[in-house]
């Protein structure tokens, strides 16, 4: 019996948004399974590693700095800014280490990476797959997720521990000499703030924060890019949903971090 015309609508909406998340679920599973295939059989392509690690990596170091740097700066202002004559103004140090250590510093290089690497990644692949690039590889018995894939994920996962740990210093350094030129406060009096409230378990956290990041940034960049129908018009759509969609899946992960990592 067919559902009233009043309720068939909503409910084949429903059923077609599950479909479509069960669809996306399953290629997401596929290609982490290649990718970790692909590393216990040592399938993976050592020249194209590198040049992951060199595109993703190296060239990403001066956008990176450039960010960590302003992230430094304006929460020494704003720090300074909301401590009062009954604050002990050394605390300005410990509040700019940990809010670039636990949060800007690898949340601002996520978010980097998404417009420069995962954008870029998402565009190649999705017009190799328009242009029949894609299938090229199937037909000489190459697996795309292996040969494409793998490469990207695992370099990403190297990569942003290493830029997330550059914007880490860059930015804590920068907070103190903004400390030091708006409000006087000496480099000593900073790290002393510093040293108050740290704790070791900050770094450990903010490097598991890049090493997550990095893997999700490129799985779905790389999920979205082999999805991609409909030629040029096809790969801006699809280029502008993984954006969209690694940014999110970068704050969603941000978020479940304290309540996991923190209590």
């Amino acid at each position: 019996m067919n559902p009233p015309p009043l309720f068939a609508r909503p409910v084949g909406a429903i059923g077609r948004w599950w479909t479509l998340w069960a669809e996306h679920a399953g290629q997401l599973g596929l290609l982490v399974w290649h990718t970790l295939a692909a590393l216990v059989r040592l399938r993976l392509s050592g020249s194209e590693f590198v040049r992951q690690l060199y595109l993703m990596g190296v060239q990403s170091i001066p956008i990176v700095i450039m960010t960590a740097i302003l992230s430094g700066i304006v929460t020494s202002q704003q720090g300074g800014y909301q401590i009062t004559t009954t604050v002990p103004l050394y605390l300005l140090g410990s509040i700019v280490t940990t809010s670039v250590v636990l949060e800007l510093g690898p949340v601002m290089t996520a978010v980097v990476l998404v417009g420069r690497v995962g954008a870029r990644i998402t565009a190649e692949l999705g017009t190799m797959v328009v242009s029949e690039q894609i299938d090229a590889y199937r037909s000489l018995g190459r697996d795309p997720l292996i040969t494409l894939g793998a490469p990207r994920i695992l370099a990403g996962i190297f990569v942003m521990p290493l830029l997330v740990g550059i914007a880490n210093v860059v930015g804590v350094f920068a907070g103190m000499v903004a400390a030091q030129i708006s409000l006087g406060l000496g480099v000593d009096s900073f790290l002393y703030g510093a040293r108050v409230l740290w704790h070791s378990w900050d770094l450990v956290y903010s490097l598991l924060k890049a090493i997550v990041f990095g893997f999700a940034i490129p799985l779905i960049a790389i999920h979205m890019g082999l999805r991609t129908q409909g030629g040029a018009e096809g790969v801006g759509r699809t280029t502008t949903a993984s954006v969209m969609f690694q940014t999110l899946t970068v704050f969603i992960l941000d978020a479940a971090f304290p309540p996991l990592f923190l209590n």
